[in-house]
């Protein structure tokens, strides 16, 4: 067997993994408020800027339109956020928060905190996250 074959010499075995285990992991803080993880990463967007284009969002969290389309979509159903027409470009459509969508912010502020709780077993200071945020940040931009 080639070792370059082997799964634990796979980073990118690795990387999956963690974003399944985290995307885990926000799962039982996530539900009391209704959102999947996805829902709560266009949510985050939106907070932090809202009434955004939605290729605007889609490049935030590297997603293409298509795949953020059908996520938005449901979000509007449940009355998380509300998608209009764009006034000087009709083609382009804008996402709102809508009121609920607005309330739930205050709901899901100490979130980051309840995870980052769950990680401290795991015995990585804020430096190391920080330097691991760095590290994951510059892969994401070489591989875009």
């Amino acid at each position: 067997m080639y070792q370059a074959l082997k799964l634990e010499n796979q980073i990118c075995f690795r990387l999956y993994a963690a974003s399944r285990l985290i995307t885990q992991a926000y799962r039982p803080l996530l539900e009391p408020l209704g959102l999947t993880y996805p829902q709560y990463l266009v949510m985050l967007v939106l907070w932090e800027n809202d009434n955004q284009p939605v290729n605007d969002i889609a490049h935030r969290l590297l997603l293409e339109t298509n795949t953020l389309t059908p996520l938005l979509q449901r979000m509007e159903r449940q009355g998380l956020i509300v998608r209009s027409k764009g006034v000087v470009d009709g083609r382009q459509t804008l996402v709102s928060l809508s009121k609920l969508g607005r309330q739930l912010e205050s709901k899901a502020k100490d979130i980051p905190f309840c995870l980052a709780a769950s990680l401290k077993s795991c015995d990585l200071s804020p430096d190391d996250l920080a330097c691991i945020a760095s590290k994951l940040d510059a892969l994401i931009a070489t591989l875009r």
